[in-house]
């Protein structure tokens, strides 16, 4: 058995139960299989693949909380610190009822990755909590955002680790959360990423993910002989990363005609109307039957359908594994050609490989969706430097790492002969610089 089987069975048998986790593994061990081989002796003596999959640290805590009522109420709560050797951990808390820990590792392992292809110095961690924060009060949420940072703070700061936003998770909840750090360690520091502008946070960084999603993807086309503009694209989520890929999208001359929700799809075929779509999501956090009251030309549909729209881009920014084989099939038949995953792993891997088979351009999560993370860095460096930049600052960061991160990919892929495959570009040239920081630090 090759060392790349050995480490997975392991994984496979260690954690099981955890089926976004072993997929997540898998699918990173699969595409370095010919570098891992190249390099098998060496890895194998310093069990360098069993320590990359093995986090660091795993914390599962309570969080005991009370409603409105006056109910207590106790939510489960996690912080993967899975590896450190390029810098402090960095990730996302998810606040969701999906949460477990198996969610969280898979979340994790693919940050180490995606911080790593950033170039900046951030290492991989993911935390969150089954807590749902939909249809809960602003004092319940508050209540729920102290309890639940009274126990984390022990174990993250500024140099150490500095959790961000993710699914349920936005600027009420990060507030929040650092006023309680502030509160119970007696510091100013910027152990959080997206905070508020008023108290340390960065311009761009609401935008930062889904604008990086479509630099990248607008990179891509263009070295690939393609152009964005006029094309139709189809997004699902209407969150965060899928609202600000529909602005950015537009503003490159696209024409967005999906967005979606947990409960149905929106089909509008003169485009999507973002002010609109901020309305009714930023605002009101209403459902998607709303956007389709105010305006006559959009169509709502319960359910799933937004992959059976025909288009030239398909951009999934919802949730992982959203884009199944089926979903794979309809984009190929309806002439889709470029798929870029603003989410974490929405794609399943065998539409993955449909994709790729079929000549479609894709590009993962790891590498298409970093925007928010990088940009999260760059709000590390201005709370280190007591220092504010200008949103066109920030934004020509964001742009040139975004670029940087597809040729960093993109020579990966042709260095060791898989050119157009940048699954197995992202995760090589993530995996590389890691090991090598590993390696050069010893046995730690």
């Amino acid at each position: 058995m090759s060392y790349v089987d050995e480490v997975y069975s392991m994984v496979v048998e260690k954690n099981p139960a955890q089926p976004e986790f072993h997929q997540a593994v898998k699918e990173v061990l699969e595409s370095l299989r010919v570098v891992i081989e190249a390099n098998e002796e060496a890895y194998r003596k310093d069990a360098l693949l069993e320590r990359i999959v093995t986090p660091e640290r795993q914390l599962l805590f309570r969080v005991p909380w009370v409603d409105d009522n006056g109910q207590v109420h106790v939510n489960n709560a996690f912080r993967v610190q899975f590896n450190s050797a390029i810098g402090p951990y960095k990730g996302g808390l998810r606040l969701h009822p999906s949460v477990n820990l198996g969610i969280i590792k898979f979340l994790g392992f693919e940050q180490i990755f995606k911080n790593s292809l950033t170039g900046l110095p951030i290492g991989g961690g993911k935390g969150g909590s089954d807590f749902d924060p939909k249809g809960k009060s602003d004092r319940e949420v508050m209540a729920f955002c102290q309890s639940f940072m009274t126990e984390l703070n022990k174990y993250i700061g500024a140099d150490t680790d500095v959790p961000a936003g993710d699914i349920g998770t936005g600027a009420r909840e990060i507030g929040y959360m650092f006023g309680q750090y502030k509160r119970i360690r007696g510091v100013y520091e910027g152990v959080l990423t997206g905070k508020g502008l008023s108290y340390g946070g960065s311009l761009a960084r609401t935008e930062a993910t889904g604008y990086g999603l479509l630099y990248l993807t607008e990179e891509m086309l263009k070295c690939n002989g393609k152009d964005i503009k006029d094309k139709t694209v189809v997004i699902s989520g209407s969150g965060n990363v899928a609202i600000y890929a529909c602005q950015k999208a537009q503003q490159l001359g696209a024409k967005v005609v999906t967005v979606s929700d947990s409960t149905g799809w929106v089909y509008d075929p003169e485009g999507i109307d973002v002010a609109l779509l901020k309305e009714v999501k930023e605002v009101k956090r209403a459902r998607l039957t709303e956007y389709a009251a105010a305006r006559k030309s959009a169509e709502y549909h319960e359910g799933k359908g937004v992959w059976t729209v025909k288009c030239d881009i398909a951009l999934p920014c919802a949730t992982q594994n959203e884009l199944l084989l089926e979903d794979a099939k309809a984009l190929v038949a309806n002439g889709c050609f470029a798929v870029a995953e603003g989410a974490n792993m929405p794609t399943t891997m065998d539409a993955t490989e449909y994709l790729q088979q079929n000549g479609v351009l894709f590009c993962p999560g790891k590498a298409a969706n970093a925007g928010g993370v990088a940009t999260s860095a760059l709000e590390m460096s201005q709370n280190s430097e007591r220092l504010s930049w200008s949103f066109e600052e920030v934004d020509s960061k964001l742009k040139n790492i975004m670029v940087n991160i597809f040729h960093n990919l993109d020579d990966a892929a042709k260095k060791y002969g898989m050119e157009g495959n940048y699954v197995a570009g992202a995760n090589i040239a993530g995996f590389l610089k890691v090991a090598e920081a590993m390696t050069a630090q010893g046995i730690v």
